[in-house]
């Protein structure tokens, strides 16, 4: 996934989302700092939502099942990492995959899982807890060898 794709879908989700928080035009522009002639041309698929205003309504709307179900999990994930392309550093504890994740690899207490709506790959430990992701396959097996001391076959 590649920041125009996400800032594509989510803009055809803006109404739905708008709905379900049960935002008027004008509550949700102002939130999103927008102009509500702006966001109705977003809602009516005339334009695109900017990045800026994909970021602050995934900040914004976190907890949307929408936006959840959209993205694979939690909307502030896929930011992140569309932005700085990959994440290397231990984060809070996730539900282990119970949703919109599978199984790749498990090795000595790490998994390696793949998001099935995103595709991108992320490694847990045995509590559950993020280690990194990224959306290429191979950095992140490299990256699970080097976390278990053994090679992936």
């Amino acid at each position: 996934m590649k920041k125009h794709e996400l800032t594509a879908t989510l803009s055809k989700k803006m109404l739905l989302i708008r709905t379900e928080s049960r935002y008027t035009q004008e509550e949700m522009a102002e939130v999103l700092g927008l102009s509500k002639k702006t966001l109705v041309q977003i809602e009516k698929g005339r334009q695109e939502a900017s990045w800026s205003t994909i970021v602050a309504l995934c900040a914004l709307f976190r907890h949307s099942s929408v936006l959840q179900q959209t993205t694979g999990g939690d909307p502030l994930d896929i930011l992140q990492l569309l932005a700085h392309q990959k994440m290397e550093t231990r984060k809070e504890k996730t539900l282990g995959g119970k949703i919109w994740w599978k199984d790749i690899h498990q090795i000595e207490g790490f998994k390696l899982q793949q998001n099935i709506i995103s595709f991108h790959f992320r490694i847990i430990d045995e509590y559950d807890y993020r280690w990194c992701s990224s959306f290429d396959r191979t950095e992140m097996e490299k990256k699970l060898s080097e976390l278990t001391d053994r090679s992936i076959t």
